[in-house]
């Protein structure tokens, strides 16, 4: 790797038009067009690293440019400049002093420097022939530690404590990977319940879904009471009781409001209930779950940063993590958060509703169970069922559970005709009316 050197990097606004369908819709974001800011890191080796950052459609185009401005910290270094010390350079993303004012470690900024830095890690992973979750699982823990950033962090999880766990982990990785291979990881479906879908539709999709072999699934909740009711109903008449429900908000309510209609939900005893309220509100979810202890509360897509996901579970404001592959900063944060999640016993449950990022978590949670959690109890990755078409190493889905990748990287590389329809506004996808 120290002969390769990052020449370019490219990063395009990709659009999906997804709203026309009401694929993705929830009760806050009712008309989501799919999209994504995504990187490409060029070198004079003709490999190419791949990531990008998930979006809803309008501001993608400000995710693009703070990419852009992030590169500069990239382009003409080699790889293993970046890798050795990879510490290091997340700072010197998330550390620039002036476009730290814009975050810090939050919002577009971080978004951002998540494309950039997930795209490094599967150059990374491509250099050395492996798929992501098969670098890290064999890396040796000094050299993970060494890519996590404990500033802010090291008073709930040190450095010194990580390192003592992913060194336990180490003994029993191959009887795990042995039923991981055979079987896969177990997955839910959140494409039965999309908020925009009728009543007929809910009840079709869960019957063929059922068919297919799922076990989970997830229901967007944040309606009129009695309609969610209704709806919930619909799926629980066909997966039965034996099956798993979520319910999921996406943030609808207040804290009041949620617990009266989380209790008001439990009658269909679901398996948790997620993001019931604003995402930066710690107290607010540790109220919820103590007024309403009979369900569970997930919460994480939203969650900008390792020091929020600190707080919510020193607070005990959570019942499940679920991170996000680019909501924080890349690869290297979500190390620190599934840490973090360790220590505090807490099971991780990626959110994984946006195009890429199924092809994204499967990573994280095959390295989770590997070298960290050790265990599936309680544990399931999100899938839905749209645009892995556009993908050149796509998920594998075999009864409701995730197969491992096989090809080298982070899976996220996108076909070239793809980005040449659906860029944006220049791609046929925008320029016409198909």
């Amino acid at each position: 790797m120290n002969d390769i050197l990052i020449t370019a990097v490219r990063v395009i606004d990709l659009r999906f038009p997804t709203s026309r369908d009401h694929i993705g819709s929830d009760a806050v974001n009712k008309d989501p067009d799919y999209s994504a800011a995504y990187c490409i890191v060029e070198t004079n080796s003709g490999l190419a690293g791949y990531g990008l950052s998930f979006t809803l459609g309008r501001g993608t185009d400000l995710v693009v440019q703070a990419a852009q401005y992030l590169s500069r910290y990239a382009v003409n270094r080699t790889l293993a400049s970046i890798t050795d010390d990879f510490r290091a350079f997340l700072r010197e993303l998330t550390d620039d002093t002036q476009f730290r004012w814009l975050g810090p470690e939050k919002g577009v900024i971080q978004l951002a420097a998540a494309a950039l830095i997930n795209a490094l890690w599967d150059l990374y992973a491509r250099a050395e022939g492996k798929p992501l979750w098969q670098l890290l699982s064999e890396m040796e823990p000094e050299r993970l530690i060494g890519a996590i950033d404990f500033r802010y962090i090291d008073d709930a999880l040190s450095p010194e404590e990580a390192l003592d766990l992913l060194r336990s982990r180490r003994a029993g990785q191959a009887e795990r990977l042995a039923p991981l291979e055979e079987k896969g990881y177990p997955a839910y479906t959140t494409s039965v319940g999309w908020f925009g879908y009728s009543e007929e539709k809910i009840r079709r999709l869960s019957k063929e879904a059922l068919a297919e072999g799922w076990t989970h699934f997830k229901l967007k909740v944040g309606g009129d009471a009695a309609d969610d009711l209704r709806r919930g109903h619909i799926v629980r008449e066909e997966i039965g009781w034996e099956n798993r429900l979520m319910v999921d908000a996406n943030q609808k309510w207040g804290v009041a409001e949620a617990i009266a209609r989380t209790r008001q939900l439990a009658e269909l005893k679901p398996w948790w209930m997620e993001e019931p309220t604003n995402p930066d509100d710690i107290l607010g979810h540790a109220r919820i779950r103590r007024e309403v202890p009979e369900v569970r509360i997930a919460t994480g897509e939203h969650v900008h940063n390792r020091i929020m996901f600190k707080q919510f579970l020193q607070a005990g404001a959570l019942d499940v993590v679920q991170i996000d592959s680019c909501r924080v900063a890349g690869v290297n944060e979500n190390l620190a958060i599934i840490l973090l999640a360790a220590k505090f016993n807490v099971p991780v449950c990626p959110h994984a509703g946006g195009v890429g990022l199924c092809e994204y978590v499967q990573h994280l949670s095959a390295f989770d169970f590997l070298s960290v959690s050790g265990s599936l109890d309680d544990r399931v990755i999100e899938f839905v069922d749209h645009l892995h078409e556009h993908f050149v190493d796509p998920v594998r889905i075999r009864n409701g559970r995730y197969l491992l990748p096989r090809q080298p990287g982070y899976s996220i590389e996108v076909h070239q005709e793809s980005l040449t329809r659906f860029a944006f506004p220049q791609g046929a996808a925008w320029s016409t009316t198909e």
